[in-house]
């Protein structure tokens, strides 16, 4: 299976739509209220949800994080996994200056592939992908989290050179539950 990240376009904007549909969304801590929140912003305006995908500069509208606060985006940017169809979305984003992030960004890259594609590489093979461009933003490292139970995302993790650094606790606003923090070095 040849997996490629690409940059959203409006051409491939129907299989997101779709994968929404089916009950997949992009944020694995609110997976229906991202997919209903994306839906709408894509119904709305279709050229203007494509290019609000990719945020260098960080301008774009404040974060809503799990507990319904909403923070300051940072700059970054989110790219469509393909094999051919839509596979899932992985993003990256950061703070300009080095790599490390502001308390409520529990990490610098974040996955989350469809229901009927997990388990096949996609997650694995689109980090070796993105980690080039991360790179390419300066930073001599990358962090990720994971729940303690979430095996495979680790696997993922650790197939791309990731070694743990911590066990901690989620801010209040991530639900304050047990998390591990990986560290990619670039």
């Amino acid at each position: 299976m040849s997996v490629r990240v690409i940059k959203p376009t409006l051409n491939e904007l129907p299989a997101y739509v779709d994968a929404l549909h089916r009950g997949w969304g992009p944020d694995n801590t609110r997976v229906k209220a991202s997919a209903d929140e994306q839906l709408e912003r894509i119904k709305r305006d279709p050229i203007a949800f494509v290019n609000s995908l990719d945020d260098p500069d960080g301008k774009g509208p404040p974060v809503t994080l799990p507990d319904g606060s909403r923070v300051q985006r940072l700059p970054g940017f989110n790219r469509w996994i393909w094999d051919g169809a839509f596979c899932g979305s992985i993003n990256f984003r950061w703070q300009s200056g080095g790599a490390e992030l502001p308390p409520h960004v529990l990490g610098h890259i974040g996955y989350s592939v469809v229901p009927w594609k997990q388990g096949r590489g996609c997650a694995t093979q689109a980090l070796k992908l993105l980690l080039p461009e991360c790179r390419a933003q300066g930073l001599a490292y990358v962090e990720l989290t994971t729940d303690p139970d979430n095996i495979p995302s680790q696997k993922v993790i650790t197939s791309n050179g990731g070694k743990m650094i911590e066990r901690f606790t989620k801010a209040a606003a991530y639900g304050g539950k047990e998390a591990l923090r990986w560290r990619i070095d670039l």
